[in-house]
């Protein structure tokens, strides 16, 4: 957990690039919304929005930038991976630090996002059967920590 340390502003643009990717690719299939993936969403607005606020963020930085989540309280936000550094390990390794140094217990999973759901499913993660419409159109499910994991 070497390579993790809070997200600076110089961080803002790599991290804004890694979420608008994550996004188009893994969220667009499900919603087809063009005006919103290919316009209201983009790099250039989603980097001010972080240079706004940073608390709560951390970047996987090994020289390069290769991931970042944002954590509020006790709450994982956000959790993205580079497509190109995605299966190895980064995830993992953001999540350990979110559950073991910054006391993470819970998180909302976008309901279509099955791979999303298998990877904190993998880590201690389970459904708790709590579920919320986010933006209208956007459906979540409640994830926790298994008891025993914490």
């Amino acid at each position: 957990m070497e390579n993790i340390r809070p997200a600076s502003v110089t961080d803002v643009s790599r991290i804004a690039e890694i979420m608008v990717f994550n996004y188009r690719m893994n969220f667009y299939p499900f919603f087809l919304n063009d005006p919103f993936y290919f316009d209201e969403l983009n790099v250039m607005d989603t980097a001010h929005e972080f240079e706004k606020e940073l608390s709560g963020v951390y970047v996987y930085d090994d020289g390069v930038v290769r991931g970042f989540m944002r954590v509020v309280e006790k709450e994982l936000e956000k959790l993205y991976v580079d497509p190109q550094f995605q299966d190895k390990g980064i995830g993992a390794e953001l999540l350990g630090y979110a559950t073991e140094s910054l006391g993470v217990e819970w998180l909302w999973a976008l309901e279509y996002n099955t791979r999303g759901q298998a990877f904190y499913m993998k880590h201690g993660f389970e459904l708790t059967g709590e579920k919320m419409i986010e933006d209208e159109w956007v459906p979540l499910l409640k994830m926790a920590l298994k008891k025993e994991e914490k």
